[in-house]
């Protein structure tokens, strides 16, 4: 009995030899029948298609289809098309039959880069993908410009969080990517761009910008910030606007019309209206006063002009005498013959 265990180990591991080496040789004959493509990711657009795939992997002068299977190297196959910029994924297998089975994923941007005039999207591990007119996709928009130092990665974080909490996702529009420290948000409410700073800590600075917005905003007003800095722990930093301040100048009724003169200067909102300087005027010699119109209701003042300058007197010159004209003679007239008296 104990005897018989033995053979009957020894008989099975013959024949799971044998198995191998008979599929191994019947491997060796199989052929490559067929070729199937699928694309896993394909709802919405669709940028990879199966016979993009097999256009690929003709581009490397890779053959498939009737060819032996124990000739085709399918890691060599994963690594082709991983290289394309619109695959994200490559799986390969042979299944029953001499199938070639190749499982694709296509790329999912996260986010469009408008660099100068460069444009592509990026997925989550960071691989490009040329924009083109034929794939357009709604995804957050940054513009800037990015090095080996300072990847699209470092911003991930910070795109993902603003995308998961829907009134964020609703305020920011657009990334603008000055330097490492410097990130500008673009919301949807028309006035301001917020100054986030570097990607670390953003979760205590929307917190901050939250708050800003709730208590601050509603009583200063939406238009009287352009720039809400958060970038610095513990505080908020606003600039204000620049506006135009309107300056008044002093009418007078007896000054010619002169060119249009824009009456308003451009200064800071905490600075006092710097006084218009008058145009120079036309010496007159009437006394100039400001209108009630002018002086909004004020006392009239007679504004006097500067005593005009003469000319420099020339040096006292002699008159000349005119000189005496000749007097003409008078011209004598022809003596008349008198006529005779016919008889």
């Amino acid at each position: 009995m104990k005897y018989a265990r033995y053979i009957l180990l020894i008989v099975l591991l013959a024949l799971l030899i044998g198995g191998a080496y008979w599929a191994r040789g019947k491997s060796r004959d199989e052929v490559c029948s067929e070729v199937k493509v699928e694309i896993e990711n394909n709802e919405g657009v669709n940028f990879v298609t199966p016979a993009y795939v097999i256009d690929e992997l003709e581009k490397k002068h890779i053959v498939v289809k009737n060819m032996p299977v124990w000739q085709i190297n399918v890691e060599e196959i994963e690594k082709v098309l991983s290289q394309s910029q619109y695959i994200e994924t490559v799986d390969c297998m042979f299944v029953n039959g001499g199938c070639l089975k190749i499982k694709v994923s296509q790329i999912v941007p996260v986010m469009r880069v408008f660099d100068g005039d460069k444009s592509y999207y990026v997925n989550k591990q960071g691989k490009r993908m040329d924009a083109v007119a034929e794939c357009s996709m709604d995804v957050p928009v940054v513009q800037g410009h990015f090095t080996k130092r300072f990847t699209p990665q470092r911003l991930l974080p910070l795109v993902q969080y603003v995308e998961s909490d829907s009134a964020l996702k609703a305020l920011v529009t657009m990334y603008c990517i000055k330097d490492t420290n410097n990130i500008i948000l673009v919301p949807s409410i028309e006035g301001h761009v917020i100054n986030i700073g570097n990607c670390s800590d953003f979760e205590s600075k929307f917190k901050k910008l939250k708050l800003f917005y709730n208590k601050v905003m509603p009583v200063k007003g939406w238009m009287y910030y352009d720039t809400i800095s958060v970038k610095w722990d513990y505080q908020v930093v606003a600039t204000r606007r620049d506006k135009l301040v309107e300056v008044q100048r002093v009418y007078d009724p007896n000054e010619d019309e002169l060119p249009d003169d824009p009456g308003t200067m451009r200064v800071s909102s905490d600075s006092k209206a710097p006084i218009n300087k008058m145009t120079p005027e036309k010496t007159s010699s009437k006394p100039l006063t400001s209108t009630p119109a002018a002086t909004n209701g004020e006392n009239k003042e007679d504004v006097k002009k500067p005593p005009e300058q003469q000319p420099p007197k020339e040096p006292h010159k002699e008159k000349e005498k005119p000189k005496e004209k000749p007097k003409e003679t008078p011209k004598e007239k022809p003596k008349e013959t008198p006529k005779k008296k016919s008889t």
